[in-house]
């Protein structure tokens, strides 16, 4: 997979991760959870095994911890050491790695983290994917970048360390949990002569120059702060941050031109005149995407923002997207803040807040991975046309409680030019490997697309 081989490569969304992240990574301190386990397992197999070099020359060193907060106070051990580290979870692991990652944003250290985003447990277990565990993280003060399918899963990656080496704070990249980590497909892989290329090195010494030595560096960190400084400390954090966008655009720009694929921090598709337009983030864009196709087509004028830099959330990247002509805006996000309305929805809100003139209504869509399909998606673009839209609302489900849900037409449905095949067996008998060896067979050794 390095720069002297095929340029294309079939393979998931977590193995393009991992592909980025190993550029990248001089440790990675470890503990598997489903659905992020496969980031780490690559991980650990490049470098125990093929002793692949990172773009410093270098093999990533693998540490398997004892459990997810291990793993998360062992890459903070890692960055005051001076060494670049990442680490890979989902769910209850990440929650367990909160309080750690209070500490990385603190302290101004540049790890990431891979998070294959997944349900988390409330009034039952849900092993499936949302964005309920990256919500509960935003708090923290870790930056947030989300990847939208497998090739931005590693386009993206790239982009998560690449920043957080240049500015000096905390990573965390995400992608759908068992959706984009688990789908398979055929996508460009990231030269790493090119990642090298990319790579700020005197931020890289500066960062290894503060690195805990009790020889030649000694510093007393992680101490107590009373009343008389505490508050100043935390807001002398403001300029790191208030750069990151501008770092992410810069980085997002030149892979944009390296690759011909277009990265912004919000992102739009659709009709340039698009009166209305929904907001959202995860593999549902790409739902949103054939659906915007289909009722442009139609004669309809409406369009989809895609969130990849979550936080910091920047207004001033999402008012360059955001065509002038809208008028009525609907917020997707995937999960349920019970109590108050959702993050995402809360964002756009404040971001347009002196745009009184837009109407902004909010829903929760694909918890625990309910399907989302094109019919439900045109329902919003529906609701959106009505005098008075209803400010919250629920997509994909049947809401005969507090009816919520939006009315569905069962005829849409979207076209698309492909050919399939069906693979048939049961999967005990070990069919669900052998299905993934025939789809990488076809998109590595033909010309078509999966």
């Amino acid at each position: 997979l390095m720069a002297n081989q095929s340029a294309w490569k079939s393979m998931d969304g977590n193995e393009a991760a991992a592909y980025a992240a190993y550029a990248l990574t001089e440790v990675a301190a470890i503990y598997p959870i489903t659905p992020s386990s496969p980031m780490a397992e690559h991980v650990d197999e490049w470098a125990s095994k093929e002793h692949r070099k990172n773009v410093f020359g270098t093999e990533v060193k693998v540490v398997e911890m004892q459990a997810e907060g291990g793993a998360a106070g062992a890459l903070h051990g890692v960055l005051q050491a001076g060494t670049l580290g990442a680490t890979f979870t989902a769910s209850q692991g990440l929650l367990l790695m909160i309080p750690n990652l209070y500490k990385l944003s603190g302290e101004l250290l540049p790890g990431v983290l891979h998070v294959a985003a997944r349900s988390l447990a409330g009034r039952s277990l849900n092993i499936f994917g949302d964005h309920e565990d990256v919500y509960a993280a935003r708090q923290t003060g870790i930056c947030i970048l989300a990847s939208n399918s497998v090739q931005e899963a590693m386009d993206l990656g790239g982009v998560a360390h690449l920043s957080a080496i240049k500015a000096s704070v905390p990573f965390l990249h995400f992608f759908d949990g068992f959706r984009t980590s688990h789908e398979i497909q055929k996508i460009e892989l990231m030269d790493y002569d090119f990642i090298r290329s990319l790579v700020d090195y005197d931020a890289v010494k500066k960062f290894k120059n503060r690195a805990l030595n009790p020889h030649n560096n000694p510093v007393t960190r992680g101490g107590n702060e009373n009343d008389d400084i505490f508050f100043q400390g935390k807001e002398a954090a403001n300029l790191n941050y208030e750069a990151v966008a501008d770092i992410v655009a810069d980085y997002m720009k030149k892979v944009s031109e390296h690759t011909g694929r277009d990265y912004k921090p919000f992102t739009y598709y659709g009709a340039k005149d698009a009166t209305r337009v929904i907001v959202a983030m995860g593999s549902v864009c790409e739902t949103i995407e054939e659906t915007v196709d289909k009722l442009n087509a139609m004669g309809e004028m409406v369009g989809l923002v895609k969130v990849h830099l979550y936080r910091p959330f920047s207004v001033k990247y999402l008012l360059k997207v955001l065509p002038e002509s809208v008028k009525k805006i609907a917020v997707l996000d995937r999960t349920k803040e019970i109590g108050t309305r959702e993050p995402l929805y809360l964002d756009i809100r404040e971001a347009l807040h002196h745009h009184p003139e837009i109407t902004i209504i909010g829903g929760r869509y694909g918890l625990g991975s309910k399907d989302t399909q094109p019919n439900q998606i045109k329902a919003v673009y529906d609701e959106l046309n009505k005098a008075e839209p209803k400010e919250e609302f629920t997509v994909g489900i049947n809401d005969d409680v507090t009816h919520l849900s939006l009315s569905v037409d069962p005829a849409f449905h979207t076209e698309a030019d492909y050919s399939s095949c069906l693979f048939y067996g049961l999967g005990s008998d070990g069919t669900v490997g052998a299905n993934k060896n025939s789809i990488k067979i076809i998109g590595d050794h033909t010309d078509l697309k999966i």
